[in-house]
């Protein structure tokens, strides 16, 4: 699908259109400024101001329509969606980083340089059954893990204050066990209450693998949303050339125009994880510190509640 957004009504209907598919083509092509300064006629500077202003302008008028963040009444369909489709209750959604490349930021040191071993601003993502983005928060530093930057996020407090409906249980299915809402992520994050994470690999029976499997099951959602942004939004392939405030600008819009795309075409098919995707996932994923693993002894009754309704209820 071919996004196409009108976002200056004050201005000529031929300067907007212009202006909007040389948004489309930089978003989903990543040429250079200077390829499509050539390609357009402009010089390149410009064309970096229409871009973020297009990009700023795009978040501000649709966030609130294709990315409006679920009230608590909403999440019964969400639970719903990942319980159907990947067979995990009470989830309210997945979580997860990646890495955005972007060229070395003028004086910054290495804040922005990741284990990865190139410079990046990190994209925070929660992500529903559906592939799309139910929350982002853009802008932390390359150098900081996933558990660190969600520590930190406004998320994390939203979610302390019960957004999401956290701080309501549910009844599992087919079951008299009540267990809260909870997100989930892989071993980079800390394990609450509120957000379930995998039981360390070295220390895992078969019943925490069975519990480690449906968590990967759930948790592949948001992989796989970050996969079908990448494929067509192809700036994401390279180095974004401007500076980090200005990248942010950009990223949001490309998240805000993945879930426009979904909104309209409707959701990829044919994206389930292999077993052998799980497993490899089990095997691959970065593990973070210890200091930002500690968690209360609720959230590891939850999560040893969670085991048991699995190993109860296989796939």
């Amino acid at each position: 699908m071919t996004v196409s957004v009108l976002v200056a009504p004050d201005c000529e209907v031929e300067h907007s259109l212009r202006q909007s598919s040389l948004d489309d083509w930089y978003l989903a092509t990543g040429s250079s400024f200077k390829t499509l300064g050539y390609s357009f006629r402009i010089a390149d500077n410009t064309i970096g101001g229409i871009v973020h202003e297009t990009c700023r302008v795009i978040w501000d008028k649709l966030a609130e329509i294709h990315m409006k963040f679920p009230s608590n009444e909403d999440t019964n369909s969400i639970t719903e969606g990942f319980w159907k489709r990947w067979k995990f209750p009470n989830c309210v959604g997945s979580i997860d980083g990646k890495h955005i490349h972007i060229k070395a930021p003028s004086h910054s040191g290495s804040l922005h340089y990741n284990y990865k071993q190139f410079f990046s601003i990190v994209l925070q993502g929660v992500v529903g059954p559906d592939y799309r983005f139910i929350a982002i928060e853009v802008g932390a530093y390359g150098k900081e893990s996933d558990g660190g930057i969600f520590s930190n996020s406004n998320l994390s407090r939203m979610l302390q204050n019960g957004s999401l409906n956290v701080t309501s249980e549910q009844q599992l299915p087919g079951t008299q066990l009540f267990l809260p809402h909870v997100l989930v992520g892989d071993e980079a994050y800390p394990l609450k209450t509120f957000l379930m994470r995998p039981y360390p690999r070295k220390r895992a029976g078969n019943h925490e693998e069975i519990y480690n499997e449906r968590l990967s099951l759930a948790r592949h959602v948001v992989e796989c949303a970050f996969g079908i942004m990448t494929s067509k939004w192809r700036l994401l392939t390279k180095a974004i050339e401007v500076e980090p405030d200005r990248a942010d600008s950009i990223i949001k819009c490309i998240c805000l125009l993945h879930n426009l795309v979904i909104d309209k075409d409707g959701e990829p098919l044919n994206l389930g994880p292999t077993t052998s995707d799980i497993q490899q996932n089990l095997v691959t994923r970065r593990a973070s510190t210890v200091g930002e693993n500690r968690a209360a002894r609720r959230a590891y009754d939850i999560r040893d509640k969670f085991k048991t309704f699995f190993v109860s209820n296989p796939l």
